[in-house]
């Protein structure tokens, strides 16, 4: 999508501190934390929300956890813990249509979340 943020940071239009990259996901520094690491995980492939996630999509999603399970053991801090978080949809505060994944660490964090 030409007009999307994210499909402009995966094409290199828009610069990002890039954590990890393959053929299906792309991780990069969120430009405004919620905590000391607070990671994007995107997948490279357009797609708006969870809502949109198709049934074909099963191994990209699946893909995009495992990845999510390797940055915090590359970057220190599986053992300490941390959290993934999907917002999907206005209410639900997902603020880019394309369907992204936070991770957040190194610092405790509350209950319930927001």
């Amino acid at each position: 999508m030409s007009d999307c943020i994210f499909c402009k940071i995966v094409a290199g239009d828009i610069p990002s501190q890039k954590i990890y990259e393959d053929d299906l996901v792309f991780a990069f520094k969120d430009i405004n934390p919620a905590a000391p690491t607070h990671l994007l995980i995107i997948p490279k492939k357009h797609i708006s929300s969870l809502n949109e996630l198709a049934d074909g999509d099963k191994e990209l999603a699946g893909h995009i956890l495992v990845i999510a399970r390797k940055i915090a053991q590359d970057q220190g801090f599986a053992k300490s813990g941390y959290r993934v978080v999907n917002n999907c949809g206005k209410n639900g505060g997902q603020t880019v249509d394309h369907l992204h994944f936070h991770l957040l660490a190194e610092r405790e964090l509350g209950w319930p979340p927001g």
